[in-house]
């Protein structure tokens, strides 16, 4: 008879998101290439117990955030009125991130992403910061289901240079 395990966070594409969440809190740190990356926390800092498909799946999450992570900065910026992205905690930006890439450029469902994101924060932020992340993920989750696109760079420059005046 086989037992399911109930414990929440306990599957592979959770530990892969935490792992993920690990690299680029990393990668803020040094700003190190994808594959250097991914190879420096396997080697050194990763769970030895994590299968070939776990660490596959965080290495996806972590180089395509790290590609696209403009365009998502630019999506997160949209809704985190009056918070600079560079100001916010590092697991907190990096959280967003993660959730972002997983709904705007991943097959992830929304709700998966942003509760999955949650989790996370749960277990590497505060209470605040998790509830600061559940706002704009669900801000964000509602632009994304309207499909709103993503800003043009030239209208996102345009409007901070106003705002910053």
């Amino acid at each position: 008879m086989a037992f399911e395990n109930t414990e929440k966070g306990s599957g592979t594409r959770h530990k892969a998101r935490e792992a993920a969440l690990q690299m680029l809190f990393a990668h803020d740190m040094d700003n190190s290439a994808c594959p250097d990356l991914t190879n420096n926390y396997w080697n050194e800092l990763g769970d030895s117990t994590h299968d070939d498909k776990t660490r596959d799946f965080a290495n996806k999450l972590v180089c395509g955030t790290i590609d696209k992570i403009s365009e998502i900065d630019d999506i997160i910026r949209i809704r985190a009125e009056h918070w600079r992205i560079e100001r916010m905690a590092i697991v907190d930006r990096n959280v967003l991130r993660l959730a972002v890439f997983e709904m705007y450029f991943h097959d992830t469902s929304d709700t998966v992403a942003v509760n999955e994101a949650l989790e996370i924060a749960r277990k590497f932020s505060t209470y605040e910061a998790t509830q600061f992340i559940n706002g704009l993920l669900d801000s964000i989750k509602q632009d994304n289901e309207r499909s709103i696109e993503p800003p043009e760079d030239d209208a996102l420059q345009a409007s901070s240079t106003t705002s910053s005046n």
